[in-house]
């Protein structure tokens, strides 16, 4: 069964990220931004973990609205640095979340170091009818020394995923959700949401 506009609340006003969830997502689903919502206050993010950071703000807006909603939390995760910058991957170098900023203090931490190893994690956090459920996506690859691309965004220009030799800022972005962490994430997502209206047409 295909659910014909079934309306989900993305918390989140990132429009890249709005963009490359609805290309995931497809028509099957009405993907609502908190801009479509006309919520315009800073969602709080003060957990020290990617699942604690998500499901905050999940729970922010559904208490505020009393809606289906899900949010999302993705971190860059660099081995050489011991997991850093990780849950606060896009504060790196400051609040104004500056991407530029942020690839450069990486880079600048890793130096010289052989080890270029990391990855990218997305981890989501639902609340559906009051339940709370959580999925993750995981791409490993590495850290190259400069920027390639001009595609993406945040740390997209100096990661290229294994298994391929461009950055995720070369690819284009139907070819970067065939493999990025939020596009496996969000694939759970949509499989989920689509058993999940199946069980409930089934009642």
């Amino acid at each position: 069964m295909v659910i014909m506009g079934m309306k989900i609340v993305f918390a989140t006003n990132n429009e890249h990220k709005i963009k490359e969830i609805r290309n995931i997502l497809g028509r099957s689903f009405t993907l609502l931004s908190l801009h479509d919502l006309k919520i315009k206050e800073e969602i709080p993010e003060e957990e020290p973990t990617l699942e604690g950071n998500a499901m905050q703000k999940a729970r922010f807006i559904h208490k505020k609205l009393n809606i289906n909603v899900f949010a999302d939390d993705t971190g860059l995760e660099i081995e050489v640095l011991n997991g850093l910058p990780g849950v606060n991957s896009a504060r790196f170098a400051g609040e104004k979340k500056d991407s530029d900023a942020n690839i450069d203090k990486v880079l600048g931490m890793m130096g010289s170091s052989n080890n270029r190893k990391a990855r990218f994690r997305t981890v989501i956090a639902l609340i559906m009818n009051s339940k709370e459920y959580l999925f993750e996506g995981i791409v490993n690859g590495h850290i190259i020394n400069e920027r390639r691309g001009k595609d993406g965004f945040g740390y997209d220009p100096v990661f290229i995923p294994e298994g391929n030799d461009r950055t995720f800022a070369e690819m284009s972005l139907d070819e970067k959700n065939k493999i990025s962490h939020r596009a496996l994430a969000f694939e759970k997502l949509r499989d989920f949401l689509i058993k999940y209206q199946d069980n409930k047409d089934a009642v």
